[in-house]
């Protein structure tokens, strides 16, 4: 059976690539931690590391089993997280997973802040997880509500979900750009301009389909950076380096550097779903599904 303390200590390990500081980390002395990575190598039957004086380094196979082992940590996490809130007897709580967008939205703080002022008790946990990992959380029953940028796939039997709201697409440009203070943008206004993209970390071929989309519109961005997500584009953009899309929750009150328009050309939005278990839906998540259903009909109403 697997020891979850000699997994945090192998994870550690593969972190920082060097027993001494890993042990610094979890305050050990690095002979006991030397032992127990050997003693689980022993146990697997399987050499984790390649080691040489300098450093450690995962091998292949350590590679792929580092992968599982973060996977299962984080899982005994939030069963341990679990036990506990069932132990107080607080209806067991909610475990929320969410992206980015929930939050700057606004959708996900709204609704726990009606939550807490409904049931001050309830105690909440939040991770940040990819769409992959929360659909995975759900089907584990370790996640009781999901907050995602796409709907679970349609032929999976156990999940289901609900569109919550669309986040327009605006264009941010520098405000010393030559189309800054012009009346009406038209897309060939920005053909061959300066650009900064937004990856999506959600689709490997994320930059085909934005420069498609441009083209769909009637212009070619020239890109210049990729940034990885909204506020450093926003940052680019607002050191003079090029424009962006950006989502309008992003843009609320006034940008030093920044100035953003609509373009009624180009209807494009970062969607936003709730998605949660068909089965055993506890008094507490029923009613908080109900409150993030309601805040994104809210918000949605509002743009």
């Amino acid at each position: 059976m697997l020891d979850l303390r000699q997994l945090r200590y192998f994870v550690t390990v593969a972190e920082e690539e060097h027993v001494g500081r890993a042990a610094e980390r979890l305050h050990i002395s690095q002979s006991p931690l030397s032992r127990q990575i050997a003693q689980l190598e022993k146990n697997l039957g399987l050499t984790l590391f390649e080691r040489s004086q300098q450093r450690i380094r995962l091998t292949s196979d350590g590679r792929v089993f580092l992968a599982e082992a973060t996977a299962l940590l984080r899982h005994a996490d939030r069963l341990e997280n679990l036990g506990r809130r069932l132990g107080r007897g607080d209806e067991g709580g909610l475990c929320i997973g969410y992206v980015d967008d929930a939050m700057h939205t606004g959708l996900l703080p709204r609704a726990l802040r009606t939550l807490n002022e409904e049931r001050p008790g309830i105690h909440v946990a939040l991770y940040d997880l990819t769409a992959a990992q929360q659909f995975e959380g759900l089907r584990q029953r370790s996640l009781d509500i999901a907050l995602v940028p796409e709907a679970p796939p349609e032929e999976d039997p156990d999940l289901r979900s609900t569109l919550l709201l669309k986040d327009p697409l605006l264009l941010a440009m520098p405000s010393g750009h030559p189309l800054a203070g012009a009346a009406e943008i038209r897309p060939g206004d920005l053909d061959g301009r300066p650009w900064v993209a937004v990856e999506d970390n959600r689709d490997h071929v994320w930059r085909d389909d934005f420069v498609a989309a441009c083209a769909a519109a009637g212009f070619t961005p020239d890109i210049r950076f990729e940034a990885p997500e909204p506020l450093t584009a926003l940052g680019l953009v607002a050191s003079g380096l090029g424009s962006a899309f950006v989502q309008k929750s992003m843009l609320h009150g006034r940008l030093s550097g920044v100035t953003v328009r609509e373009l009624p050309w180009f209807q494009r939005s970062v969607p936003l779903w709730a998605a949660w278990h068909r089965t055993d839906l506890r008094p507490v998540v029923a009613a908080f599904r109900t409150t993030v259903l309601a805040a994104g009909a809210e918000e949605a109403g509002a743009r």
